[in-house]
């Protein structure tokens, strides 16, 4: 039975949807976008033209052949544009960029945070997970890791955890190799669907989702759910950080803005549009806990049940 997606979107979603369906206006607001962005990292001393031109130089094909699944598939939604990237995340751009594009669009969640504003992001969300997991998870599952930032994170908060880092994109994956080589970090990257991960029942204490199901359709959503349920032990927990649809800072968004950030967020309606909670307990879990941590972040923590 397939379910039905719900996109009831405002007057301004509407009319920001009519200037994106014609493309040349949709190439000017990506272009726009990430010119504001590019400036606002130099401005708060993200050195963002530096830390991407080392990346470029270096060799990637060891780091890729290490990573890469030559088999896989990818499904229709994934090979969109994203972020203002023509070849959405399967570029090496989208990951030579993806730290310090964190670090700049997560510098305004606090005033006077700065570059240091993505860190406090997911300090923030492992805040609550200490305070609502009773037990330390011992194997963790890292769903759209990208270039490693949560999964090292999540190393740092649980170190005694084996911890797996699954995404779609093998140049994500080649770049935390690498960051994980620096760090001397043992992980095990997968490169994988977050829907169809392959990995074996019950194997995971705890799944967790840093800013990933805003990218993605209705469908993939509900498809995730019902696969952490399957990788999940008895007792175990899925952990979610993104967006908060409730946010005030998104419902009174100038329309100039939000033509910004939908240009580079193809499936923003329909996550806005999502009953989460509702999803999540019909993939096999308790009714989730839900808490803001920050103005226009939640975290969404939900146990197998049974």
């Amino acid at each position: 039975m397939t379910a039905a997606v719900n996109t009831n979107i405002g007057f301004a979603s509407r009319l920001v949807n009519g200037i994106l369906a014609i493309q040349p206006l949709a190439n000017l607001a990506k272009h726009q976008a990430r010119q504001m962005m590019i400036k606002r990292a130099e401005r708060i001393g993200v050195p963002w033209r530096q830390e991407v031109e080392t990346l470029q130089a270096r060799d990637w094909k060891a780091d890729l052949a290490q990573v890469e699944n030559p088999h896989i598939s990818y499904p229709e939604y994934y090979l969109r544009p994203f972020h203002a990237y023509e070849g959405g995340n399967l570029s090496w751009k989208a990951a030579w960029e993806l730290k310090v594009a964190a670090r700049t669009v997560h510098a305004g969640i606090w005033r006077d945070a700065g570059a240091q504003g993505d860190d406090k992001l997911r300090q923030s969300y492992h805040d609550i997970l200490k305070a609502q997991l009773p037990n330390q998870p011992q194997n963790i599952l890292d769903l759209a890791c990208g270039v490693g930032l949560s999964t090292f994170a999540l190393q740092e908060l649980y170190p005694q955890a084996q911890i797996t880092g699954l995404d779609l994109s093998p140049y994500f994956l080649a770049v935390a190799h690498y960051n994980a080589g620096q760090r001397q970090a043992k992980i095990n990257w997968l490169h994988a669907q977050a829907e169809s991960t392959g990995l074996p029942d019950a194997s995971f204490d705890l799944v967790s989702v840093f800013l990933m199901f805003h990218e993605l359709p209705q469908s993939a959503s509900r498809q995730i759910f019902a696969e952490a349920r399957r990788v999940l032990r008895p007792g175990g927990y899925l952990a979610i950080m993104d967006m908060n649809p409730n946010s005030e800072v998104y419902k009174k968004m100038p329309p100039y803005i939000l033509t910004l950030l939908k240009s580079t967020e193809p499936y923003l309606d329909e996550y806005f549009a999502l009953d989460i909670e509702q999803a999540i307990i019909e993939a096999g879990f308790q009714s989730p806990t839900i808490a803001k941590n920050t103005h226009r972040h939640r975290t969404i923590i939900a146990q197998v049940s049974g």
